[in-house]
């Protein structure tokens, strides 16, 4: 990251104030997404992020992090410090100012900062006004100073605490617990965020410390995404072995990409604006994927004669298919779609993004003529294997129903009500299972799709090869969804859906979970909308029955089930049996565990990190043995039955 031209005169006239905090206690999910664990712990990425640029900046390379105990979150910076000197237009401390003024940051002075991640001066004040208690110390030209807040208003002028050789910022903060659900931190999503970072930022050193578990962790990178890419690919076979590293700068903007193909079907890209992870993408990805498809296409003139003997069209996702890229950009003012940011709409960083990537890639191509044989080789097979989906495609669209007239999969038990938002659907494991849950539900709301066996694993399959599967149809079909092209990009049409739940109903072993994860794979690679939209349920059948005299309970759990034994004062006269599928249910039973509303458990599926949870399908039910093992033998002790 270049600094240059930037000049170290942080002080009190580079603070910009722009509105008061008011709003953000009475909206919060405005400013943070939500109030739930994804929104308290976006607290922690705002004040990390503040450190991060700067070091953006130039003027920090050590950032440490600490869960304490007490639920209180330490981030400490080597950085140059808040300016603490009274600011003109408030009359009162820069730092106060920072503090607790909505807009109120060195982040719009383009002196302090050229790039920046955060919520634009929104972060800091919005981490303090959803905080009960914050005390933030500043180490600055020698000298300490302090000043505390409770729920984002200063309780006591910034106060002078004696000399120092230290420099920097430390936020100490708790968040508040009674605007979020919980305020337990989980450790692994804040160590996957450093770990992250470590990655697009090579060089800064960052550490984490868990008082509640005494566990520390230090991440570094000195090569950056070339070191971060194979992370993410490991899981898949390379089609050709060079990772292709891509770097400069234009017009302020700074692009940096790393990128691989691999043999799978599948294109993936992990992008990135100062440090903010765009899952959504905006216009870098859209002069990414131009850039790609412009550059190959100069190569596929040979192949022009093979091209038109098998009437092949190609279009941009056969050049895609198969990548794996990490692309980093640098923005001086970004703008986004939103306020969590997930969307950029800078419409120059897209010409930016597509010039220094169609450069490189030409030379490189020229440069490497196996590489470019092998992967022109995999844009043809992808057009041929693309025409042959299209086909299975529109064969399910044709068969989605449109009135409840329509034909339906004949294993479909459809339900008599015809408003979406009251139906719910069950994914049975088994046609057994099927028929107790058709004659146990509730036939006015409930649709029952019985499965066969397991469903074919889309991870390792070709596509066409998932749109020609029955089982796949039908679920399509039943559910009333189905995937169509718009503007050359293949989008789920959710708007014929059939039903407001979606819920997954397998036994509760070994098998039922892995028939589970094959469905969930399923939703998340072609229907992923459905998830996000809050769609898809797991039903939790109970493991035991345990019944004395005329007496019975259900256990849900091992331990549970010692609990009950406990109460009924041991097992004498006890009767156990253990459920090994939903088959050994009678229809009863099964309505009164597991389908009834007022008693049943549903778990909803969300998604809170869309890159772990790539890796972790990619993991599960990819060709790659190794991986697989290792996270089994990692994660089994922690396997555990959710009720």
């Amino acid at each position: 990251m270049s600094t240059k031209n930037i000049e170290n005169n942080y002080t009190a006239d580079s603070i910009q104030s722009l509105e008061g905090i008011e709003h953000i206690r009475v909206r919060p999910s405005m400013y943070i997404g939500d109030v739930g664990n994804r929104g308290l712990h976006h607290l922690v990425y705002e004040v990390v992020d503040n450190s991060v640029d700067e070091s953006l900046a130039g003027f920090c390379n050590k950032i440490w992090v600490t869960i304490h105990k007490n639920g209180f979150i330490t981030v400490f910076d080597n950085g140059r410090g808040i300016p603490i000197d009274i600011h003109k237009k408030e009359g009162k401390s820069a730092l106060e100012v920072v503090m607790t003024k909505i807009g109120a940051g060195g982040k719009f002075d383009k002196n302090s900062y050229k790039v920046s991640g955060g919520l634009h001066g929104v972060g800091i004040s919005c981490v303090n006004a959803l905080s009960q208690k914050l005390i933030v110390t500043i180490y600055r030209d020698k000298k300490i100073y302090q000043q505390e807040y409770f729920k984002g208003k200063a309780i006591s002028p910034v106060k002078f605490l004696g000399k120092t050789d230290m420099q920097g910022t430390k936020i100490y903060y708790l968040a508040d617990s009674s605007i979020f659900h919980s305020i337990t931190y989980n450790y692994e999503i804040i160590a996957n965020r450093l770990k992250e970072l470590s990655f697009l930022n090579k060089g800064l050193h960052l550490f984490l410390k868990d008082e509640r578990k005494n566990i520390e962790e230090y991440f570094f990178s000195e090569n950056g995404l070339k070191e971060y890419l194979p992370i993410l690919d490991k899981n898949q076979e390379s089609l050709i072995k060079n990772i292709i590293f891509i770097e400069g700068e234009k017009d302020t903007t700074i692009v940096e990409v790393a990128m691989q193909y691999n043999t799978s079907f599948k294109e993936r890209i992990y992008s990135y604006v100062n440090n903010i992870n765009t899952y959504e993408g905006g216009t870098h990805i859209s002069g990414f994927r131009r850039a790609i498809t412009r550059t190959l296409k100069k190569y596929i003139d040979s192949y022009g004669t093979l091209l038109s003997k098998d009437k092949l069209e190609l279009t941009g996702d056969d050049f895609r298919e198969g990548i794996t890229a990490i692309l980093s950009v640098r923005v001086m003012e970004p703008q986004f779609e939103g306020q969590t940011k997930t969307k950029l709409s800078n419409h120059e960083v897209g010409g930016v993004v597509d010039k220094i990537v169609g450069e490189t890639l030409d030379s490189y191509l020229e440069e490497h003529p196996i590489d470019r044989k092998k992967i022109i080789d995999k844009i043809i097979l992808s057009a041929k294997a693309r025409q042959a989906a299209k086909k299975a495609r529109e064969l399910i669209q044709k068969k989605t129903p449109i009135n409840n007239n329509s034909i339906l999969p004949g294993k479909l038990a459809d339900c008599s009500l015809n408003n979406p938002e009251h139906c719910e659907i069950y994914l049975v494991e088994g046609d057994s299972a099927g028929g107790t849950a058709k004659q146990g539900r509730d036939r006015n709301f409930q649709a029952i799709l019985p499965l066969r066996g397991k469903i074919l694993n889309v991870e390792k399959a070709i596509q066409y090869k998932i749109f020609e599967n029955e089982e796949i149809k039908n679920i399509f079909t039943s559910l009333g969804v189905f995937i169509e092209t718009e503007e050359n990009k293949e989008i789920l049409n959710i708007n014929k859906l059939r039903y407001n739940k979606i819920i997954i109903m397998t036994d509760a072993d070994t098998d039922g979970s892995h028939i589970s994860t094959l469905i969930l794979t399923l939703f998340f690679r072609y229907m992923r909308l459905l998830i996000e939209k809050g769609y898809i349920y797991i039903a939790t059948p109970p493991l035991y029955l345990i019944r004395k005299g005329n007496h019975y309970q259900y256990a849900w759990s091992d331990q549970e089930r010692e609990k009950i034994l406990n109460q009924l004062g041991g097992r004498k006269s006890v009767m156990i049996q253990r459920y090994k599928g939903l088959g050994e249910m009678n229809a009863e039973q099964l309505w009164d565990t597991t389908m009834n509303p007022k008693k049943r458990t549903l778990r909803k599926i969300n998604i809170e990190n869309y890159l772990e949870a790539d890796k972790i399908f990619s993991i599960l039910m990819g060709d790659e043995v190794p991986p697989r093992r290792d996270f089994i033998e990692k994660n089994a002790i922690y396997a555990k039955v959710n009720i």
